[in-house]
């Protein structure tokens, strides 16, 4: 099957960047506010997809995307939602914790998600790709090849290339492992923003996005913490009956379990991210 893959054309001005809002309608809320003091345009912020996922309002969520008027690609939630699918796609092994615990916030959100915002996720494209200060630029959710595969700061390189490769990109922009990052290498340059809805288990509730800007031609980027109001994203998620340990996750900054995660990863653990 084809994908889908929507080219919007050159852009110009700051680009924002994020990815898995998870249904925390509250960052999401916070990122918007941002986006209109820095008089961001909508058609600038662009999600690197799971609009939908752990948190405890994922209808609300949606419709305030839809209205907003942002660009995002379908990251695997949104795919399995549209579907129909028993679970998120995210591939966590049979019986993990994160398996476990995704049966619980998927059938939530399968419950509360109305046929108009499935109808919106559907008509989102698997990729964006732009033109920006002389780059060309595709956004991935996993991977070019996979919406579910995991890509960290520490997977090889040629994984990474592959995709540059793939799409003939100087830039790829990518969501789905949950960690904000980059990684240059070959003038070629993989950025993945962090996500809006959750931690970066990093011991700080403060979540990320980044925000692309053109100098004379020049590109560059630049990541930023955002300050939002977790306590109450947390207590409606414990107030509705979702997973505690995720709701916990919102307001000590890390991570129930480290099953996703490659070793050089888990040691970084409740460590402050420098970028």
């Amino acid at each position: 099957m084809d994908k889908k893959i929507e080219n919007i054309g050159t852009l110009s001005g700051k680009v924002l960047l994020f990815g898995g809002v998870y249904s925390n309608l509250q960052a999401l809320e916070a990122l918007k506010t941002f986006a209109e003091a820095n008089e961001i345009s909508p058609e600038n912020c662009i999600c690197t997809g799971d609009i939908v996922g752990y948190c405890v309002q994922p209808e609300e969520t949606v419709q305030l995307f839809k209205s907003w008027k942002a660009k995002s690609i379908a990251g695997n939630v949104e795919m399995q939602l549209v579907s129909g699918a028993d679970n998120c796609g995210c591939a966590f092994e049979e019986g993990s914790r994160c398996d476990v615990l995704s049966e619980q916030w998927y059938e939530y959100a399968q419950s509360k998600i109305s046929t108009s915002s499935l109808s919106f996720l559907k008509d989102l494209p698997e990729h964006i790709q732009f033109n920006y200060a002389n780059k060309q630029i595709t956004l991935v959710h996993g991977s070019f090849f996979n919406t579910s595969e995991f890509i960290f700061k520490s997977t090889n390189w040629d994984v990474k290339q592959a995709n540059f490769e793939a799409t003939n990109s100087d830039v790829i922009i990518a969501g789905h492992c949950g960690l904000p990052f980059y990684e240059e290498n070959n003038n070629k340059i993989w950025i993945n923003p962090g996500v809006i809805g959750m931690p970066a288990n990093n011991g700080s509730p403060h979540v990320w996005f980044a925000i692309l800007e053109d100098t004379k031609g020049q590109f560059s980027f630049k990541f930023h913490n955002l300050d939002y109001d977790f306590e109450l994203a947390s207590q409606l998620m414990q107030s509705n009956k979702l997973p505690e340990s995720y709701a916990q996750t919102l307001k000590i900054g890390i991570w129930d379990n480290m099953e996703i995660l490659p070793l050089t990863e888990q040691k970084q653990q409740g460590l402050k991210i420098n970028l």
